[in-house]
C-alpha cells in the first residue's frame, strides 16, 4: 500500500474508535427523548468526516432543492425510509451525512473490530440474508424504528454491483414501511467510472484500500420525491414503484456525474 493508501485506511479506523468512544459515554447519560437527536448529530459528522478522508464530494440533485433533510425524532410525525442503489461502501458515508438516522447491514459487521462497536452503538440493524428468522426479526426492527419516526437508510437490491442497472428490490422491509404508514424516499447514487468505486467481488480490505488510493471522486446523489404508503398497500407494487423511480434518478445523476 502506498504512504496515502496507509493515512486514509488508518483514519477510517483511527476516526470511528476517537469518536466512538465518546460518543457511548455521552449516549449513555442523555434523556431518552434527546437520544435520537444526540445520535443524528454523531452519525452525519462521522459520515461527513468519513468522505473527507476519502476526498469523496458529493453533489445533491434534489427535487425539493434546499431541502433541509433532517428528520430527528419529534420532528416529522412519521418514519422515513431512504432506498438506493448500492455501488460501493462509500454510498453508507453519503447516505447518512445526508440523511442522518441509522443502516439495514450484513449481519457479519456487527463483528467487526471497530467498526462493528460502532455500527452497534447507532442503532444499526443488522440482517443475514441467508436466514429467514433474520430476515424476519429484521422486517420486526424496522417496523419499530419507523413507527417510532425514525429514519433508516437501506440498499433493497440486497448487494454491490457494478454499473448503473438498478436490480429487483426485496420487498420486506416495504411490508415494515407499509404497515408503519412510513414515506419512502428514493435516491439514486452515480460515480465516475474513473473512481472504479463498485465493489464486486473483492474482499472489504481490499475494497477500502483500492478506494483510498483514489484521487478526489465527484459523485452524484439524485433524491426523489418522497412517497407517502397506507396500510393497505401492497408492499411488491410500492417496492416496483421504488425501485422504477431509483432507476430514473440513477439515470439523472449519471447524467450529471459523466461517465
Amino acid at each position: 500500500m502506498t504512504p496515502k493508501q496507509i493515512v486514509r485506511a488508518g483514519g477510517l479506523i483511527g476516526v470511528t474508535a476517537a469518536m466512538a468512544a465518546p460518543f457511548t459515554v455521552r449516549i449513555r447519560v442523555t434523556p431518552e427523548h434527546e437520544r435520537d437527536s444526540v445520535q443524528d448529530t454523531w452519525v452525519r459528522a462521522w459520515a461527513s468526516t468519513l468522505l473527507r478522508i476519502f476526498s469523496v464530494n458529493v453533489t445533491v440533485d434534489a427535487a425539493q432543492p434546499n431541502h433541509n433533510w433532517s428528520h430527528r425524532r419529534g420532528a416529522p410525525a412519521k418514519g422515513r425510509l431512504v432506498v438506493s442503489n448500492h455501488q460501493s461502501v462509500m454510498d453508507i458515508g453519503v447516505l447518512l451525512a445526508t440523511f442522518g438516522g441509522t443502516m439495514v447491514s450484513r449481519a457479519d459487521v456487527a463483528q467487526w473490530p471497530v467498526l462493528g462497536h460502532a455500527a452497534r452503538a447507532v442503532g444499526t440493524i443488522f440482517v443475514d440474508r441467508d436466514s429467514g428468522g433474520s430476515r424476519t426479526a429484521t422486517v420486526r426492527a424496522l417496523h419499530t424504528h419507523l413507527s417510532a419516526g425514525r429514519s433508516i437508510n437501506l440498499f433493497p437490491e440486497g448487494a454491490t454491483f457494478e454499473g448503473d442497472e438498478v436490480r429487483a428490490f426485496r420487498t420486506g422491509s416495504f411490508a415494515a414501511a407499509v404497515r408503519a404508514e412510513a414515506e419512502i424516499l428514493p435516491v439514486g447514487l452515480a460515480y465516475p467510472a474513473a473512481s472504479k468505486a463498485a465493489f464486486v467481488e473483492e474482499s472489504f480490505a481490499s475494497h477500502v484500500g483500492r478506494l483510498a488510493g483514489n484521487g478526489p471522486t465527484h459523485m452524484v446523489l439524485a433524491v426523489g420525491t418522497p412517497i407517502a404508503t397506507r396500510s393497505n398497500d401492497q408492499a411488491a407494487a410500492v417496492a416496483q414503484r421504488a425501485r422504477e423511480e431509483v432507476q430514473d434518478l440513477v439515470r439523472r445523476a449519471r447524467a450529471r456525474c459523466g461517465p
